[in-house]
């Protein structure tokens, strides 16, 4: 499953994926995309893992899916050459659409566009440098976003802004993406990945069922009424206290000690 396009490393229950093609500006290619969903797959899987980060080689996060390989089959995608009527039913099979239950992390420097935009939105922190340049251009090829880009940009931020980086295809910098809400934190490049490192083993260092729970409430609080929201909070968080964490918490603070968390 490994190759010098994609690297992977795992330390403190910290996961990082990097991708690795600096002279592509690390655009993703077929192979690379289903190495990532395998990539993620093992995050999903491995306990050992709380969180993960995603980042890019060489002063670039992704500069979207690789144009040169599409253009080398004749400009289609593979999943263009399916009926029009053909829908994915395997929401896990694309990193696209697989749900990931723990926390992600995108680490963004300078470009991060079109699929490489649509990765960093499926994470649900994103810091940047203040290099980071952002967008959607595919509007501006013919044709428009398919990894989910458009519907994510449209729930998460206000109508206006995120119509004009969809319709337009602009490119954005990094302070109108922090102003914007993209991103909540936009660092020196050199301070980018000690950032992100700290922010993820702030987060590991937590009981793994809480922050798993907590972020599956917080992603479905979108979708349903708050009622719907409040109630599904209150049995997860019945179900979370009946763990051995939610009672290592309390006894590691009364003995005025770090909490040791196990994920059970």
């Amino acid at each position: 499953m490994s190759s010098e396009d994609l690297l992977f490393e795992l330390k403190d229950h910290v996961a990082v994926i990097t991708l690795n093609r600096p002279a592509q500006r690390n655009a993703i290619s077929q192979a690379m995309s289903r190495e990532l969903t395998e990539y993620l797959q093992r995050v999903r899987e491995d306990d050992d893992i709380r969180v993960a980060i995603i980042t890019g080689a060489g002063g670039t996060f992704c500069a979207g899916a690789d144009l040169k390989e599409r253009a080398a089959s004749g400009g289609e995608r593979r999943e263009d050459q399916s009926p029009a009527t053909a829908i994915e039913v395997d929401l896990a099979a694309k990193w696209t659409t697989m749900k990931i239950e723990k926390p992600l992390i995108a680490a963004i420097d300078g470009y991060c566009l079109a699929g490489g935009m649509e990765l960093s939105l499926v994470c649900d922190i994103r810091i940047c440098s203040t290099e980071a340049q952002f967008g959607l251009p595919e509007i501006v090829r013919g044709f428009f976003p398919g990894g989910g880009g458009p519907q994510r940009l449209a729930k998460s931020l206000p109508q206006s802004i995120a119509m004009e980086i969809i319709l337009t295809g602009d490119r954005i910098d990094a302070e109108t993406a922090l102003r914007a809400g993209i991103v909540s934190r936009m660092v020196p490049a050199e301070a980018l990945m000690p950032t992100a490192k700290k922010l993820a083993t702030r987060i590991a260092g937590h009981a793994p069922l809480a922050v798993r729970a907590v972020k599956d409430l917080a992603q479905a609080s979108q979708d349903v009424t708050l009622d719907q929201a409040m109630r599904l909070g209150g049995a997860l968080r019945w179900i979370v206290g009946q763990t051995e964490d939610a009672k290592e918490g309390p006894r590691a603070f009364a003995e005025k000690r770090d909490a040791s968390y196990k994920g059970r």
